[in-house]
């Protein structure tokens, strides 16, 4: 039997009952809501391994839950595959660019359906990042939050963390201020937000990794890199 648990975010009855027959009868564990904000809560609540996410709902739509799991770092990487009865190419479009993985539209076959779970879970499983990010002295458990420096930890704020973990995970690549800005702080590139957020947060960030500080790199006019090698 399964361990991975889905969360299905759908309101009408007949087609939530029978996502979870099928589900279940695959041996995954299933929650369930009917409404879009207690979705989303629940998702933050239970941090399923994948979320399958209708576009019509009631209190807040399924673009608005897709958005906010992206945007929150504690539920970045849940997979979401959107359930909709909307048959227009934008829909489609917008929700992939929102950071879903898949989307299936009404009326669908319940074994299409469970055969679209269990693939976008094994690519999930196939890209997992390193639990542990080394860089010299440096050293940085992503699941349990820790970061070290010579065996010692760290105290980071969560801003920090996060900028420190996308930036040793970039393998290298220069990584702007406004990337930066929506993958760690979750603001949209659209937004007119100072970048010097980036910058005041990688000073206090160089600060507290004193002789591993300069493996961050300012590359003028661009943004910043990370050198993982010595």
């Amino acid at each position: 039997m399964s361990k991975e648990s889905i969360l299905i975010v759908e309101d009408e009855k007949n087609i939530l009952e029978l996502l979870v027959y099928n589900l279940e009868k695959e041996g995954f564990r299933v929650h369930t809501a009917s409404q879009g904000d207690e979705g989303l809560e629940k998702a933050r609540k239970h941090h399923p391994s994948l979320v399958i996410l209708d576009l019509m709902l009631p209190n807040m739509d399924g673009l608005e839950i897709c958005k906010a799991l992206r945007q929150n770092p504690a539920t970045a990487a849940i997979p979401i595959i959107i359930l909709t009865a909307r048959s227009e190419e934008v829909d489609k479009i917008v929700g992939l660019e929102l950071g879903a993985d898949d989307y299936v539209t009404k009326p669908f076959s319940p074994r299409e359906l469970t055969a679209r779970v269990k693939a976008v879970l094994r690519r999930g499983q196939a890209a997992q990042p390193q639990a542990v990010l080394q860089a010299g002295t440096l050293e940085l458990q992503t699941e349990k939050h820790i970061v070290q420096l010579k065996g010692k930890p760290l105290e980071l704020t969560s801003k920090e963390f996060g900028l420190l973990k996308i930036l040793m995970e970039s393998d290298g690549r220069v990584l702007s201020r406004e990337l930066l800005l929506e993958k760690v702080w979750g603001l949209d590139r659209a937004m007119n937000i100072e970048t010097r957020t980036v910058d005041m947060h990688v000073g206090q960030l160089r600060k507290k990794l004193r002789h591993e500080a300069e493996r961050i790199v300012t590359v003028k006019n661009a943004g910043y890199r990370f050198e993982n090698e010595d």
